[in-house]
């Protein structure tokens, strides 16, 4: 089984690009996690006919968002976070209400969940920092929820590097947005509630990075960040046979990561 993983920063302008299509012809994900839709289902062109789609949309129009597409019907379908985990996080801030922006999107399957995430971005100048500590750890409760029912693999974009292998540049990035000390500790605190980063257990290597600015031919140099993960209950650790990164799939500034399963 593959699952694969994609911000793509708009469905609508990949798909515009005739580059979306073409990508799902040539890998072939059995369930593909999508995120930063920004869009709602109605406004997607794309036609997929083998993929059922289930979307999570955010209330503010063109922005945010994430999505499942899957060839393999789910048992059910969970969309955000439960009520009483964002009561108890207070997921609000001057930017809005982070719960309403479409970030999680949950299936379950008849052994394991997959969950889409788009985590929030902590800003230039940090200002949204405390709101991403608050999330993570909301994020993180309803992941070991779904856990203590059955095993979850979920993937997306988290925006941070976990550690100076992630990043072409850590010493100048060190406690700017996406590598402050507290985004980093987010992974660290998923790590140790028996999730593995399924990347690095065939890749210990630095130079392997899934989005690149849009400055300065960042791309084609490879100066970037590892920001998209495919975490998986350490369970499944056995049965996972790859994990891959795809640089060369385009029509956005991240690429989509993988993993093959057996199930």
């Amino acid at each position: 089984m593959k699952i694969y993983s994609w911000n793509v920063n708009g469905i609508r302008a990949v798909h515009k690009k005739g580059l979306f299509v073409p990508f799902i012809e040539k890998h072939q994900p059995d369930i593909l996690c999508l995120q930063e839709t920004k869009a709602e289902q109605g406004q997607s062109e794309v036609d997929l006919p083998e993929y059922d789609e289930y979307w999570n949309s955010a209330d503010k129009k063109g922005y945010s968002g994430t999505a499942i597409f899957t060839k393999i019907a789910p048992e059910s379908e969970r969309r955000g976070l439960p009520e009483d985990i964002k009561k108890a996080f207070d997921l609000k801030d001057s930017y809005g209400d982070s719960a309403s922006e479409g970030r999680v999107t949950t299936l379950e399957f008849e052994t394991f969940f997959v969950t889409s995430v788009y985590t929030p971005n902590a800003k230039d100048d940090l200002s949204r920092l405390p709101v991403r500590e608050r999330w993570d750890a909301a994020f993180l409760t309803y992941m070991k929820q779904l856990q203590s029912e059955k095993p979850v693999i979920f993937c997306g974009d988290l925006n941070v590097a976990h550690t100076e292998l992630d990043l072409a540049r850590p010493k100048e990035n060190k406690g700017k947005k996406g590598f402050t000390e507290e985004e980093r500790k987010g992974i660290e605190n998923m790590l140790s509630a028996g999730f593995v980063d399924t990347f690095r257990l065939f890749n210990q290597d630095n130079g392997n990075y899934t989005w690149w600015s849009h400055f300065a031919q960042a791309r084609e140099r490879n100066v970037g960040w590892r920001i998209d993960y495919v975490m998986a209950d350490k369970n499944l650790s056995s049965l996972i046979k790859k994990a891959a990164i795809h640089p060369d799939v385009f029509g956005s500034d991240h690429c989509p990561v993988s993993i093959e399963i057996s199930l």
